[in-house]
């Protein structure tokens, strides 16, 4: 019931009564709609929302060994990451990878050793073959990431950080 300094007669004290029924039924009414609409909220975004990771979060400090991981790179691991940089050329037109790196380049800067990695270059791996860009475009790509010396059997590569089952777009 409302409160009020003045008494209220009986037909005033019904409206009251179903001005805060239908009150309160409504935003019931609406508060299960809602509640019912949640789950299709859910359905409609992304399984997996990527974290985006920069080229200076790579590498946390130089050990004794080297450069070390980041923190962020070793908690990202196997999740889905987006990041920015540059394509290098491929080494043949239908590879299904390339190396992303963080200024254009014009030659292939992983063709050495893991002791010759270069700090600001990982190696994507495609989902689906896609046609190449330009090395001076910036893309962005978005894939799972993986760290840590790796050599690829086909290739015979060197890698320290991929991101794999990536596709990309140019930004």
């Amino acid at each position: 019931m409302l409160s009020s300094s003045r008494p209220v007669s009986g037909r005033e004290s019904r409206f009251q009564e179903v001005f805060v029924e239908k009150l309160f039924s409504l935003r019931r009414r609406s508060m299960l709609g809602l509640m019912a609409s949640l789950p299709l909220a859910a359905a409609s975004r992304p399984a997996f929302a990527a974290s985006d990771l920069g080229f200076n979060e790579l590498y946390g400090k130089f050990g004794v060994l080297g450069l070390e991981f980041s923190d962020k790179v070793k908690k990202l691991a196997g999740k889905e990451v987006a990041v920015r940089g540059f394509m290098a050329p491929p080494l043949k037109a239908e590879a299904m990878f390339f190396v992303l790196t963080e200024v254009p380049m014009s030659l292939c800067p992983f063709c050495s050793s893991d002791a010759d990695w270069p700090d600001n270059i990982i190696v994507v791996y495609l989902s689906e073959k896609q046609t190449f860009t330009q090395p001076g475009q910036t893309i962005e790509v978005r894939g799972k990431l993986e760290f840590g010396s790796w050599t690829d059997p086909e290739t015979g590569f060197v890698s320290l950080l991929r991101i794999r089952q990536a596709e990309y777009g140019t930004v």
